[in-house]
């Protein structure tokens, strides 16, 4: 399978995963990005309901989620008039390596305040190099996103993966999730979301180690467009655990945020 697409369909919930999902600490290991889109998407075909849309999923990872073929499973396990929870799953060899649930709910009227509390984020910077990342696989998912960071201030380091946090970086896919397919909103901002806490490179991941167990992702609406802003930061604490935050915006404003949890402990 060649780098054109994260996935390929293999017919009956079975999908071949395509170098372009390694994620930045192995070539054999997928970034969280590609899978979590790839639960998302089948959640979205789930028994689909006209004037309802997913709000919010959550993604844990149990463990790592290998550059093989891929197993995708969706069950409701609510359904009403207004809201469903939808839990779903990825197999590889008959092992779960993640899980998922999300709550599906009917859209909000017409009429409802359009309310948008964040500042806005800098606007989308011209073309740029391709970003590095001290000691990462670069050659899968990090070369399958386009990125871009707006530039800091004058003297500062230049801004990138590199660079500690609080981060922002603009964003979008160079190749669709499943080969022969429109990418959707929801797809599209699962694929980044789960890139939110290494725009804020804050603890030293090459020292210790640093790596989040979850994504959750709340869209108060559906994003416009295929580029995404992510601005994150992150919070933590000694005999705690870390906390990266982050804020989703399109060209048109604020549409959501993203919360992952980070293990954090000496190597």
């Amino acid at each position: 399978m060649s780098s054109e697409a994260f996935y390929r369909s293999l017919g009956g919930g079975r999908y071949e995963s395509g170098p372009a999902t390694a994620g930045p600490w192995s070539p054999g290991t997928q970034h969280a990005g590609p899978p979590s889109a790839l639960v998302g998407r089948a959640m979205e075909r789930h028994e689909a309901r006209p004037g309802m849309r997913v709000a919010r999923v959550t993604v844990d990872l149990p463990r790592p989620v290998p550059v093989g073929p891929l197993d995708v499973e969706v069950t409701t396990i609510r359904s009403g008039a207004r809201s469903e929870l939808l839990e779903g799953r990825i197999s590889s060899d008959g092992r779960t390596v993640l899980l998922a649930r999300a709550w599906r709910l009917v859209a909000a009227p017409d009429d409802t305040p359009d309310l948008s509390p964040l500042p806005p984020v800098p606007a989308l910077p011209g073309p740029q190099p391709p970003q590095t990342m001290t000691g990462a696989y670069l050659d899968g998912y990090v070369s399958a996103m386009e990125w871009r960071f707006p530039p800091g201030a004058p003297g500062a380091q230049e801004p990138g993966f590199d660079t500690p946090g609080p981060g922002t970086a603009w964003t979008r896919q160079r190749v669709p999730l499943v080969a022969g397919e429109a990418d959707t909103p929801l797809t599209r901002t699962l694929t980044a979301a789960d890139s939110s806490w290494a725009v804020a490179f804050e603890l030293d991941h090459r020292r210790g180690l640093v790596i989040n167990t979850d994504v959750t992702l709340v869209l108060h609406r559906d994003p416009v467009g295929e580029w995404l802003c992510l601005r994150s930061a992150t919070a933590a604490a000694g005999g705690g655990s870390g906390l990266a935050h982050g804020e989703l915006h399109d060209g048109t404003g604020e549409c959501g945020r993203i919360l992952q949890t980070l293990l954090v402990a000496g190597r």
